[in-house]
């Protein structure tokens, strides 16, 4: 590794620690909004869906809604499996389950 190269790891590493470190050390003093606070609950899971809904209904970068995407079948059993058992690991174990037996069985 050349010394510009860790010249600038080391520049990456100062800029990355201080953003993080600055929010941190100030925020026990900043009051948001209620509303604001309300606001942000809601950022997980627009951009879990943000992610994962392209990548079901898209996966080749065309359309495909139909029983023949093995994503979107798993993702509809992987949706029933959360309803019903309330369990991360169980829903996890179906969706990549359904996704394997419909891929390489179908």
């Amino acid at each position: 590794m050349s010394s510009d190269e860790v010249w600038m790891l080391a520049g990456m590493v100062v800029v990355t620690f201080g953003i993080r470190y600055g929010l941190f050390a100030v925020a026990d003093r900043i009051r948001l909004a209620p509303w604001l606070e309300v606001s942000l609950k809601f950022i997980p899971p627009a951009v879990l869906t943000a992610i994962t809904v392209p990548a079901v209904l898209l996966p080749n970068g065309e359309w495909q809604v139909s029983f023949a995407n093995s994503y979107l079948v798993a993702a509809l059993v992987s949706l029933a499996a959360g309803l019903v058992t309330r369990n991360l690991l169980v829903t996890i174990a179906m969706g990549l389950a359904a996704f394997f037996v419909h891929r390489y069985f179908f």
